[in-house]
């Protein structure tokens, strides 16, 4: 199970890095805002669903620590969302993916002081290859016109690394308060939820399922469970058993996995440096797997 544990960041950031190929096609039929409430709409009621059939007792929570689940939903989960989604119209997928991944930098500084976790030198050696990787892999520095970039999406892709690092660490207090991994996730995304109800635009919602009800419905389903449910559960339970630095870390493979959706559905086109790049931040994630050599003293 520890193996499990250790890949469920990396399929999070899989999850993460697909957000490009939904929020693309919706962006032609509803606004960001909208985007957003209606995949994490669908989002709760789906878990809550599944949580009063397999957990109820999942439910309860004590009011004091209410602080907790809104820092969670509305400085974490509302602020990556809203950020990487304009920063996938306005950047090549890979490049919106690297600058998310920019926020082990954040977990581990804030982590240190509030956590007490360790920085060990292969943190930060693998922090260094796999943000050094992640940015050869956004193409940033080459010519190339199927990467795209403005200076508006690098600022606003940023400010969603540091709230998705905030996410991390509102998880984890919540962790060691006694949560489990599914109530962090259910109410962190109820509360966006709440908040943005009346800010979206649920007109252009149903005029866009109106157009092809069944494929689209179905579509706004999948885009829901894949980059809300999955990653998010997927990634407070690896907090529940790893420090949140190597948790950041290791969903740092979500540029890899852009860079591969953008060729896939967007002719975005790797180089030789993007290439590198990728496998660059491979090589740090396996760092990191990899268990620590063990040293024995030999007794005299």
């Amino acid at each position: 199970m520890k193996k499990l544990y250790g890949f469920m960041p990396i399929i999070t950031g899989i999850c993460f890095g697909s957000a490009g190929i939904f929020v693309r096609k919706l962006s032609g039929n509803m606004n960001n805002t909208t985007i957003v409430a209606s995949r994490l709409i669908v989002a709760v009621l789906l878990l809550g669903i599944w949580l009063a059939y397999s957990h109820p007792e999942y439910f309860k929570i004590h009011l004091k620590d209410c602080w907790i689940f809104i820092g969670a939903g509305l400085l974490g989960s509302l602020g990556v969302n809203v950020c990487y989604n304009f920063a996938i119209n306005e950047l090549s997928l890979s490049l919106a993916a690297v600058l998310l991944a920019l926020s082990p930098i954040v977990v581990m500084i804030v982590a240190f002081f509030l956590f007490h976790e360790a920085i060990t030198r292969r943190k930060v050696l693998s922090i260094f290859l796999a943000i050094c990787g992640c940015v050869l892999t956004s193409g940033i520095f080459e010519t190339n016109e199927s990467m795209h970039w403005s200076w508006i999406g690098i600022l606003v892709g940023s400010v969603g690394a540091i709230f998705y690092a905030m996410y991390s660490i509102f998880s984890k207090v919540g962790m060691r308060r006694g949560y489990p991994a599914l109530t962090i996730t259910f109410y962190s995304i109820l509360s966006i939820a709440v908040i943005l109800l009346p800010f979206a635009k649920w007109g252009d919602v149903a005029q866009y399922i109106m157009q092809n009800p069944l494929p689209h419905s179905g579509f706004m389903l999948v885009h829901s469970l894949c980059v809300a449910v999955a990653p998010y559960a997927f990634y407070t339970v690896a907090l529940d058993h790893m420090d949140a630095g190597k948790a950041s870390i290791l969903c740092s493979c979500e540029p890899v996995a852009a860079m591969v959706f953008g060729i896939c559905f967007f002719g975005e086109i790797p180089t030789v440096l993007s290439i590198t790049g990728l496998i660059i931040v491979l090589a740090a994630l396996a760092m990191l797997v990899l268990p620590e050599k063990k040293t024995h003293k030999k007794r005299d």
